[in-house]
Protein backbone atom coordinates (compact mmCIF):
# COMPACT_ATOMS: atom_id res chain seq x y z
CA UNK A 1 0.00 0.00 0.00
CA UNK A 2 1.28 3.53 -0.66
CA UNK A 3 -0.07 7.39 -0.19
CA UNK A 4 0.67 8.85 -3.45
CA UNK A 5 3.16 10.94 -1.42
CA UNK A 6 6.51 10.60 -3.98
CA UNK A 7 10.29 10.11 -2.47
CA UNK A 8 12.58 10.72 -5.11
CA UNK A 9 12.25 10.31 -8.79
CA UNK A 10 14.65 7.32 -10.24
CA UNK A 11 16.00 6.68 -13.95
CA UNK A 12 16.05 3.95 -16.23
CA UNK A 13 19.43 3.18 -16.94
CA UNK A 14 18.46 -0.55 -18.62
CA UNK A 15 15.55 -1.88 -19.89
CA UNK A 16 15.31 -5.32 -21.13
CA UNK A 17 13.02 -7.50 -23.07
CA UNK A 18 12.25 -11.04 -21.72
CA UNK A 19 9.28 -12.74 -23.62
CA UNK A 20 6.46 -10.33 -23.31
CA UNK A 21 7.70 -9.10 -19.96
CA UNK A 22 10.14 -6.39 -19.28
CA UNK A 23 12.81 -6.06 -16.78
CA UNK A 24 13.89 -2.34 -16.20
CA UNK A 25 17.16 -1.62 -14.22
CA UNK A 26 16.58 1.72 -12.36
CA UNK A 27 19.29 4.04 -10.15
CA UNK A 28 17.70 5.80 -6.97
CA UNK A 29 18.71 7.53 -4.24
CA UNK A 30 17.40 4.87 -1.87
CA UNK A 31 18.59 1.50 -3.30
CA UNK A 32 20.90 1.33 -0.40
CA UNK A 33 17.70 1.07 1.96
CA UNK A 34 16.14 -1.35 -0.17
CA UNK A 35 15.79 -5.03 0.03
CA UNK A 36 14.64 -8.27 -2.21
CA UNK A 37 11.16 -8.70 -2.52
CA UNK A 38 10.09 -5.45 -1.37
CA UNK A 39 7.12 -2.94 -3.29
CA UNK A 40 8.33 0.05 -5.05
CA UNK A 41 5.64 2.46 -7.34
CA UNK A 42 7.14 3.34 -10.67
CA UNK A 43 5.16 6.29 -11.42
CA UNK A 44 2.21 4.56 -9.54
CA UNK A 45 2.92 1.27 -10.34
CA UNK A 46 3.74 -1.50 -8.18
CA UNK A 47 6.96 -3.82 -8.82
CA UNK A 48 8.55 -5.99 -6.45
CA UNK A 49 12.71 -5.53 -6.24
CA UNK A 50 13.85 -8.77 -7.95
CA UNK A 51 17.51 -7.50 -7.84
CA UNK A 52 20.30 -5.18 -6.47
CA UNK A 53 23.40 -3.64 -7.44
CA UNK A 54 25.36 -0.78 -6.44
CA UNK A 55 22.69 2.18 -6.88
CA UNK A 56 20.57 0.48 -8.71
CA UNK A 57 17.87 -2.22 -8.57
CA UNK A 58 16.00 -4.46 -11.11
CA UNK A 59 12.08 -4.97 -11.66
CA UNK A 60 9.92 -6.87 -13.66
CA UNK A 61 6.28 -5.78 -15.49
CA UNK A 62 4.57 -8.63 -17.08
CA UNK A 63 1.94 -8.12 -19.67
CA UNK A 64 -1.03 -7.44 -17.59
CA UNK A 65 0.53 -4.59 -16.32
CA UNK A 66 2.15 -3.21 -19.35
CA UNK A 67 -1.25 -3.18 -21.22
CA UNK A 68 -2.62 -1.33 -18.43
CA UNK A 69 -0.21 1.71 -17.99
CA UNK A 70 2.79 3.47 -19.43
CA UNK A 71 5.45 1.70 -18.39
CA UNK A 72 6.56 0.21 -22.07
CA UNK A 73 6.99 3.86 -23.27
CA UNK A 74 9.48 4.01 -20.69
CA UNK A 75 13.15 4.15 -22.24
CA UNK A 76 16.86 4.34 -21.03
CA UNK A 77 17.22 7.72 -19.76
CA UNK A 78 13.59 8.71 -19.27
CA UNK A 79 12.45 9.32 -15.29
CA UNK A 80 10.21 7.74 -12.84
CA UNK A 81 8.24 8.96 -9.65
CA UNK A 82 9.37 6.97 -6.89
CA UNK A 83 7.77 5.83 -3.79
CA UNK A 84 8.04 3.06 -1.46
CA UNK A 85 4.86 0.58 0.24
CA UNK A 86 4.12 2.34 3.31
CA UNK A 87 4.91 2.08 7.20
CA UNK A 88 2.53 0.89 9.67
CA UNK A 89 1.87 3.64 12.05
CA UNK A 90 3.18 6.49 9.60
CA UNK A 91 0.71 9.08 8.05
CA UNK A 92 -1.30 8.94 5.61
CA UNK A 93 -0.27 11.90 3.84
CA UNK A 94 -2.09 11.38 0.77
CA UNK A 95 -5.09 8.81 0.04
CA UNK A 96 -5.09 4.81 -0.29
CA UNK A 97 -3.07 3.50 -3.03
CA UNK A 98 -2.76 0.53 -4.09
CA UNK A 99 -0.17 1.07 -6.72
CA UNK A 100 -3.18 -0.96 -9.29
CA UNK A 101 -3.14 1.01 -12.40
CA UNK A 102 -6.85 1.29 -13.78
CA UNK A 103 -6.13 2.68 -17.15
CA UNK A 104 -4.42 5.69 -18.84
CA UNK A 105 -4.65 9.55 -19.70
CA UNK A 106 -3.58 11.84 -22.24
CA UNK A 107 -2.40 15.18 -21.38
CA UNK A 108 -4.72 17.46 -23.17
CA UNK A 109 -3.40 20.75 -21.78
CA UNK A 110 -1.77 23.09 -19.01
CA UNK A 111 -2.00 26.17 -17.80
CA UNK A 112 -0.02 28.22 -15.74
CA UNK A 113 -1.56 30.37 -12.98
CA UNK A 114 -0.28 32.28 -10.32
CA UNK A 115 0.91 30.55 -7.96
CA UNK A 116 -0.24 26.74 -9.37
CA UNK A 117 -0.51 24.85 -12.76
CA UNK A 118 -3.80 23.14 -14.20
CA UNK A 119 -3.52 20.64 -15.55
CA UNK A 120 -6.26 18.77 -18.04
CA UNK A 121 -6.37 14.89 -19.31
CA UNK A 122 -8.58 12.52 -21.28
CA UNK A 123 -9.06 9.09 -19.56
CA UNK A 124 -8.31 6.52 -22.56
CA UNK A 125 -11.50 4.44 -21.80
CA UNK A 126 -15.19 5.61 -20.64
CA UNK A 127 -14.99 5.75 -16.71
CA UNK A 128 -18.20 7.61 -15.59
CA UNK A 129 -18.27 7.85 -11.91
CA UNK A 130 -14.88 7.12 -11.18
CA UNK A 131 -13.83 9.99 -11.01
CA UNK A 132 -15.79 13.11 -8.73
CA UNK A 133 -15.00 16.87 -8.45
CA UNK A 134 -12.93 17.29 -4.73
CA UNK A 135 -12.30 13.65 -4.84
CA UNK A 136 -8.89 11.34 -5.62
CA UNK A 137 -7.03 10.32 -7.87
CA UNK A 138 -3.66 8.89 -8.31
CA UNK A 139 -1.74 9.99 -11.70
CA UNK A 140 1.62 8.35 -12.39
CA UNK A 141 1.89 7.63 -8.55
CA UNK A 142 0.96 11.17 -7.66
CA UNK A 143 -1.96 12.07 -4.99
CA UNK A 144 -4.13 14.51 -6.15
CA UNK A 145 -7.03 16.26 -5.46
CA UNK A 146 -9.82 15.96 -8.65
CA UNK A 147 -10.42 19.58 -9.53
CA UNK A 148 -13.77 18.99 -11.90
CA UNK A 149 -14.08 15.88 -13.73
CA UNK A 150 -17.02 14.49 -15.94
CA UNK A 151 -17.66 11.17 -18.05
CA UNK A 152 -14.08 11.49 -19.61
CA UNK A 153 -12.21 14.63 -18.40
CA UNK A 154 -10.93 15.90 -15.84
CA UNK A 155 -7.79 18.47 -14.11
CA UNK A 156 -5.92 18.97 -11.48
CA UNK A 157 -3.97 21.68 -9.89
CA UNK A 158 -0.88 21.54 -9.36
CA UNK A 159 1.35 23.55 -6.51
CA UNK A 160 5.02 24.35 -6.92
CA UNK A 161 6.75 22.07 -4.69
CA UNK A 162 4.48 19.34 -6.11
CA UNK A 163 5.20 20.64 -9.91
CA UNK A 164 9.22 20.63 -9.13
CA UNK A 165 9.46 17.42 -7.14
CA UNK A 166 7.57 15.36 -9.48
CA UNK A 167 7.50 14.89 -12.97
CA UNK A 168 5.06 16.87 -13.58
CA UNK A 169 7.57 19.69 -14.46
CA UNK A 170 8.90 17.84 -17.21
CA UNK A 171 5.14 16.75 -18.82
CA UNK A 172 4.22 18.31 -22.26
CA UNK A 173 0.44 17.80 -24.08
CA UNK A 174 -0.06 14.64 -25.63
CA UNK A 175 1.82 12.46 -23.07
CA UNK A 176 0.49 8.98 -21.14
CA UNK A 177 -0.17 9.02 -17.74
CA UNK A 178 -0.61 5.85 -14.81
CA UNK A 179 -4.29 6.42 -13.36
CA UNK A 180 -5.16 4.54 -10.70
CA UNK A 181 -9.24 5.81 -9.23
CA UNK A 182 -9.59 6.01 -5.28
CA UNK A 183 -10.11 2.23 -3.65
CA UNK A 184 -13.36 3.40 -1.61
CA UNK A 185 -14.77 5.17 -5.00
CA UNK A 186 -14.01 1.50 -6.62
CA UNK A 187 -15.74 -0.73 -4.37
CA UNK A 188 -18.82 1.68 -4.09
CA UNK A 189 -19.30 1.13 -7.70
CA UNK A 190 -18.51 -2.74 -7.45
CA UNK A 191 -21.80 -2.80 -4.52
CA UNK A 192 -24.18 -0.51 -6.62
CA UNK A 193 -23.96 -2.15 -9.99
CA UNK A 194 -23.94 -5.53 -7.80
CA UNK A 195 -27.24 -4.53 -6.29
CA UNK A 196 -28.50 -2.58 -9.30
CA UNK A 197 -28.25 0.60 -7.12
Amino acid sequence: MFTGIIETIGRVVEKKYQGENIHFIIESSFTSELKIDQSVAHNGVCLTVVEIEGNTYGVTAIKETLDKTNLEHLEIGNLVNLERAMLVGARLDGHIVQGHVDTTAILDKMITKDGSTEFYFELSDKAEFSLVDKGSVCIDGVSLTVVKADKRNFHVAIIPYTFEHTLFHLYREGDIVNIEFDIIGKYIQRYLKATNG
